[in-house]
């Protein structure tokens, strides 16, 4: 077990840790490693860039390798089963954190593919008997969320043991250094993100997009229910209407005439979330 903090910086930790920026952001890092099984049906290219399609409607942050943990891992295989299309897919993290080298960090537990984060488990979960029986400071929930891509290339290489939380498997997926996430920052606050992925959106997917006032296009790579736990994917189509957007920015609902691919394998990802904590990467820079 990891040692408890000395008072001070165990404050910092819980400060630095309580602000949902932190989770906006993992669940951009999080879903480029946690589809080692998903099929991966995207072409790679050097960037992301918005695919032409039919109108319907109107900074750093730095992760590192997973680092090891205390949480004892199962039996379950490493190998997972893939799935074919992992759009409207439920999951849930875990995020345990600790100081790594005298900084706050978070270490990332993802429910995808092992389950689909069941009601009644996440429900149970208790995050104060987590951080307790891993013998870390604090521990996070973030969930429930939601997939709006269909398709993910992940890096190359065996994914970890999952561990149980609660009897829920998870699997480590990244380690974020909470110490750079800067206090206080609002929605549609773009972190960079090394992720080393590709996110792919097939012809004919409808896709969710932000339009910042300099034209770049940001496209959702999932919803959360986190503030709003009745919204679902019928819902995304009025956001327009919800979102209190930065002036110059709009928000647009678009049918793909051809596929989509937000391609970070050589670069880092650009991640922002709304006051909804919907999460969105950058497809296209102006």
């Amino acid at each position: 077990m990891w040692h408890i903090l000395a008072a001070a910086t165990y404050a910092a930790t819980m400060r630095t840790a309580s602000r949902w920026l932190v989770i906006s952001v993992l669940l951009g890092l999080v879903a480029s490693s946690c589809t080692d099984a998903a099929q991966t049906g995207s072409t790679a290219a050097t960037g992301g860039a918005t695919a032409p399609a039919t109108e319907q409607t109107n900074t750093e942050l730095t992760t590192t390798a997973p680092s090891t943990t205390s949480a004892p891992a199962t039996a379950a295989p490493t190998t997972l089963p893939a799935r074919p299309n992992l759009r409207g897919d439920r999951y849930c993290e875990v995020l345990l954190i600790k100081p790594i080298d005298g900084k706050p960090n978070a270490e990332v537990y993802n429910t995808y593919p092992l389950n689909d984060c069941p009601a009644a488990q996440w429900k149970a979960l208790d995050p104060a008997a987590i951080a307790q029986e891993y013998g870390v400071p604090l521990a996070v929930l973030n969930g429930p969320r939601y997939w709006l891509m269909d398709t993910i290339e992940p890096p190359t290489g065996e994914a970890p043991a999952p561990v149980s939380f609660g009897g829920m498997q998870m699997i480590q997926r990244a380690t974020v250094d909470l110490a750079s996430v800067g206090a206080g920052e609002p929605p549609y606050t773009a972190h960079h993100v090394n992720r080393r992925t590709v996110f792919g959106f097939d012809a004919g997917s409808t896709v969710y997009e932000l339009v910042a006032a300099d034209g770049s296009v940001y496209v959702m790579q999932s919803w959360s229910q986190q503030v709003d736990p009745a919204l679902d994917e019928t819902g995304l189509a009025t956001l327009a209407d919800r979102l209190q957007l930065p002036a110059g920015w709009t928000f647009r609902v678009r049918t793909l005439t051809e596929p989509l691919d937000i391609v970070t394998t050589e670069t880092d990802a650009v991640v922002l979330q709304d006051e909804l904590k919907n999460s969105y990467s950058l497809a296209a820079a102006h």
